[in-house]
């Protein structure tokens, strides 16, 4: 597990290899032929392929834990237990912010605050006073030099911003090093935005 040269924080994606994220997200690759599933800590192969997807939160929640976090599977079973996930009819819904609030404070003493309408300059007072923040994205920020086709239905982890105050953040989708890393000007990030996170400390 490679640590950000910039913020020292773990750099992981949600799906077990690192180099398949781009052919998972892009080209159809089956996520079940992962050879590196059990390093999720899923228990079979099939709850693997089901659920890689839907946990790029906590996959941010991970690397928010630091270097020594449980497995991402270990993580997705607490966070079950308190309705941060919820799967009725085979449709996986999540990560619902208010129950994964709780989840983070309960189990892990984590100070997580849910911000239901939240600015990208609040984003930024929130780092500089030492949380980092969970926020809602488009997919698509892995490709910043096109147009934003929408506005969240992803998470990423924002760690910190620079001295000129560009904004940097973990992509636990991101589809080589420089989009699992990387930073972004306030203006170049708001419009893949939703206006809404979770900050943590």
């Amino acid at each position: 597990m490679p640590l950000c040269t910039t913020c020292r924080a773990p750099v992981r994606t949600q799906f077990a290899s690192p180099g398949l994220v781009g052919p998972i997200v892009y080209e159809g690759f089956d996520r079940a032929a992962d050879p590196a599933w059990r390093e999720s800590g899923a228990a079979t192969l099939d709850d693997y392929a089901r659920w890689c997807g839907h946990l790029c939160g906590l996959t941010c929640y991970q690397m928010a834990l630091g270097p020594s976090a449980p497995s991402l599977f270990a993580l997705r079973d607490g966070a079950l237990k308190y309705g941060a996930y919820t799967e009725a009819d085979g449709v996986i819904r999540g990560m619902i912010y208010a129950p994964f609030a709780e989840y983070a404070r309960e189990a892990h003493g984590v100070d997580a605050v849910v911000h239901r309408h939240l600015s990208v300059a609040e984003i930024g007072t929130l780092l500089d006073e030492g949380r980092q923040v969970i926020a809602s994205v488009h997919f698509e920020i892995r490709r910043p030099h096109r147009p934003a086709p929408d506005r969240g239905g992803h998470l990423v982890l924002l760690t910190g911003r620079a001295a000129d105050g560009r904004l940097h953040f973990h992509n636990p989708s991101g589809i080589d090093a420089a989009t699992r890393t990387a930073s972004m000007s306030a203006e170049a990030f708001e419009p893949f935005f939703a206006g809404r996170g979770v900050s943590l400390v």
